[in-house]
């Protein structure tokens, strides 16, 4: 596999890079210790131009190349999350409850590979703007930091990231020139009834009996309301009710997720949820209410942009390492927020079998790290040679 040369050379050190991110998690907003990481190894590789405290802890640095041009944009994430490690290994998290265990470690190592052989070489025109964006995981960083103005404030033209995926071969490259992931939304449905004595239901408004009506019933939404060819999932992940064997409680609460790749058919689950939180609400003569809160909007690659990634992904992996088509996933990414402001491509590269994401022994490939930051490096160089 053509990884760049010099690259190659330092892999040790992206690997040491990694696992000292690895070890250091840090949540949501509040990565300042691993951005300050970041602009230390900026600083030793003689970029001067660094701007941080975007969305609090983010990071924006700028590589000037040969010659007046563009400016692309190149993002990594740098947030861990809120789980415990169960893998053992010299690296493994110091601090409990939180860990590395979405590859972000990785994904900040190979943009920061492709920032050392960038700034050594600066073979290409215009400018590179370099983003490590904190918050991804429930956050919405990337919101944030272009609602902060990033885009105009860098004149970014238009922007790229890479995520790892596991269970997909090593080194292969998965795109997808529209959705290649899903808009996250979630839910919860207030239920309030009469309480009272488990011997006399006949005497109370049961919020249970309604709960499971109201989760049974919209299940058939993704069965009865949608196209088979529409990509719809939505999952009732808890339910609260009650507290003793002989009451039946005054309350009951059912929560979840919904992920949909179409505005249309996100419109359509909401009119369907609300008519059966309604309809069944006054069959059982109980309060019930929808809070649905939008979430990020599903991840939209541009498709010029996605074919011009995929001729750079080839050119390193070689086509047969290159799925341009590959079916989107249902997780979501808030690298959407930046693709809604400017054209672009967010790719996946496979990592080989493993945890996946989100898994408390998940860990990332350092073997990938050399081939996600040479596909940094040649999107700039190919999209914006010198002279």
């Amino acid at each position: 596999m053509p990884i760049i040369n010099r690259i190659a050379e330092f892999h040790q050190d992206m690997k040491e890079w990694r696992q000292h991110i690895h070890a250091n998690p840090e949540l949501q907003f509040d990565c300042h210790q691993t951005a300050a990481f970041v602009v230390e190894r900026l600083k030793e590789f003689g970029i001067t131009d660094i701007h941080e405290g975007i969305a609090q802890s983010g990071v924006v640095a700028i590589i000037e190349g040969q010659g007046d041009g563009p400016t692309i944009g190149l993002r990594a994430d740098m947030d861990a999350l809120p789980m415990q490690e169960l893998r053992d290994h010299p690296y493994k998290s110091k601090v409990d409850g939180k860990m590395h265990a979405c590859g972000h470690d990785g994904h900040t190592t190979m943009l920061l590979g492709a920032a050392r052989y960038l700034a050594e070489t600066r073979n290409f025109s215009g400018r590179v703007a370099l983003i490590f964006q904190p918050a991804e995981e429930g956050g919405g960083g990337g919101k944030v930091m272009c609602d902060e103005g990033m885009m105009d404030r860098f004149s970014i033209d238009q922007v790229f990231g890479i995520h790892n995926a596991p269970g997909a071969p090593t080194g292969v490259f998965l795109a997808n020139s529209g959705p290649i992931m899903a808009a996250a939304d979630s839910f919860d449905i207030h239920i309030s009834g009469q309480g009272g004595h488990g011997a006399e239901p006949e005497n109370t408004i049961d919020p249970v009996v309604a709960a499971v009506q109201i989760a049974s019933a919209i299940q058939t939404i993704s069965s009865r309301n949608t196209s088979a060819l529409d990509n719809l999932v939505i999952s009732i992940t808890q339910i609260h009710a009650g507290t003793v064997h002989n009451i039946i409680p005054q309350t009951a609460t059912l929560n979840g997720t919904v992920r949909t790749l179409k505005k249309e058919v996100q419109a359509m689950v909401v009119r369907r949820m609300q008519e059966i939180c309604d309809g069944i609400g006054a069959a059982f003569g109980a309060d019930v209410v929808l809070d649905y809160d939008y979430g990020y909007p599903p991840t939209v690659n541009h498709k010029a942009q996605t074919d011009f990634a995929v001729g750079v992904a080839t050119g390193i992996a070689g086509a047969e390492n290159v799925a341009a088509e590959s079916p989107p996933i249902m997780a979501a990414e808030d690298f959407s927020y930046m693709l809604e402001e400017r054209p672009g491509a967010y790719l996946m590269l496979g990592q080989g079998e493993g945890a996946t994401v989100h898994h408390p022994e998940y860990d990332f490939n350092d073997e990938i790290s050399p081939i996600g930051a040479s596909f940094f490096v040649k999107l700039v160089e190919t999209a914006q040679p010198q002279g």
